[in-house]
C-alpha cells in the first residue's frame, strides 16, 4: 500500500482491506428478517471473479477526495501473495487448535464422544502435541468433580440429622440403606429411554436420594408408634404400612406427574427419567423393604 499516494486519494488501508474483502468473501451489506431468524445479505463480486489476481488492476475503488471510483494500482505499489497466522489460539499459554463439531439429528453429544473417543485417542500424534476433549464433557466433568467434593460434608450432615431425629442409629440405618435401592429403577429408566447418565442425570438421582429418605422418615416414625402402642409388634408393624400407604403412594405420584413437562425436553429429560423412574421403584422397596429391614435390624418378632 502507498501511502503518499493514499493520502491524496484520500484512501485509507481499512479502504483497500474493504474493497479486497468485497472482491472475495464478501460484504455484509445488511440483513434479512425471515420470522425469529436474521440472513445476512452479502454483497460481493460474481464467482467467476472472486480472487483473480490477473484482474485485481481492473479493480476500482471509491476515492473520497477525487469523488470518483479510481484504480487501485494507484495507491497499491504491488501485490503479494503469502500466508501467515493472523491470529494464534492459546490454552494455558500453549498454541491450541479447537475443533468443533455438532452432533446430528437424534444424537447426543455424549453419544457422538463415545464413537468418535476411541478412533481420535488411538491417533500417533507429534512431539509435543496432546490431545484434550472439550465443550460439554469438559464442563460436565467440571461440574461434576466440584459436586463430588461436596457430597461427603452433605452426606455427614444428612446421617447425623437422621440419627438425631430418631435418636437411635439402627432407625437411621434402615433409611439409608433403602437409597441405594433406587440405582435399579434409574438402571431401568434409562436403559429403556436410552438416555445417557450424565450431570444431570446425576443431579436428578442426588435429589431423588432426599426424596426417599423423606418417604423412609415418614413410614419408619410411624411404625415406632404403631409398635410402641400395640402388644403385637408385627401386627403394629403391619398397621403402620397400611396407613402409609397413600401419603406416600400420593407424594411419589405428584412429584412424578410434576416432571412429565421435563421429559420432552432435550437438556432435562435424562434428569426427569432419573426421577421418575427411581422414585416410582423406589416408592415400591419403601413400602416393601423398609419394614423387612426394620425387621431384621431391630430384631421385632411376635
Amino acid at each position: 500500500f502507498h501511502e503518499q499516494r493514499g493520502r491524496h486519494a484520500g484512501i485509507s488501508r481499512q479502504d483497500l482491506a474493504q474493497a479486497l474483502m468485497f472482491s472475495s468473501q464478501g460484504v455484509r451489506a445488511g440483513s434479512y428478517r425471515e420470522g425469529e431468524d436474521r440472513i445476512p445479505l452479502i454483497a460481493r463480486l460474481p464467482e467467476a471473479e472472486r480472487l483473480d489476481l490477473d484482474r485485481l488492476d481492473e479493480r476500482m475503488i471509491w476515492s473520497p477526495m477525487e469523488k470518483a471510483y479510481i484504480p487501485m494500482t494507484q495507491v497499491v505499489e504491488r501485490f503479494e501473495l503469502r500466508s501467515e497466522e493472523a491470529l494464534i489460539h492459546r490454552r494455558d499459554r500453549s498454541r491450541t487448535l479447537t475443533v468443533q463439531a455438532e452432533p446430528g439429528p437424534g444424537f447426543s453429544a455424549a453419544e457422538l464422544l463415545d464413537q468418535l473417543q476411541p478412533r481420535l485417542e488411538t491417533m500417533s500424534l507429534p512431539l509435543g502435541y496432546s490431545l484434550s476433549w472439550g465443550g460439554e464433557h469438559e464442563v460436565a466433568g467440571d461440574a461434576r468433580s466440584a459436586l463430588i467434593g461436596q457430597l461427603p460434608i452433605s452426606f455427614i450432615a444428612m446421617w447425623v440429622i437422621s440419627v438425631l431425629l430418631f435418636g437411635r442409629l439402627r432407625q437411621a440405618l434402615v433409611i439409608w440403606l433403602v437409597v441405594p435401592m433406587a440405582a435399579f429403577g434409574v438402571v431401568a429408566g434409562l436403559f429403556v429411554t436410552g438416555l445417557p447418565f450424565g450431570f444431570l442425570a446425576l443431579l436428578g438421582f442426588l435429589s431423588l436420594s432426599g426424596m426417599l429418605m423423606k418417604n423412609a422418615i415418614v413410614l419408619v416414625d410411624e411404625i415406632d408408634q404403631q409398635i410402641a402402642a400395640s402388644t403385637d409388634a408385627i401386627k403394629g408393624l403391619s398397621d403402620a404400612c397400611v396407613s402409609r400407604l397413600r401419603p406416600v403412594f400420593l407424594a411419589a405420584s405428584t412429584t412424578i406427574l410434576g416432571m412429565l413437562p421435563l421429559l420432552f425436553d432435550a437438556f432435562f429429560a435424562s434428569m426427569a427419567v432419573t426421577i421418575m423412574a427411581g422414585l416410582a421403584f423406589a416408592t415400591l422397596l419403601t413400602l416393601v423393604a423398609v419394614p423387612v429391614i426394620y425387621a431384621i435390624l431391630l430384631r421385632v418378632k411376635t
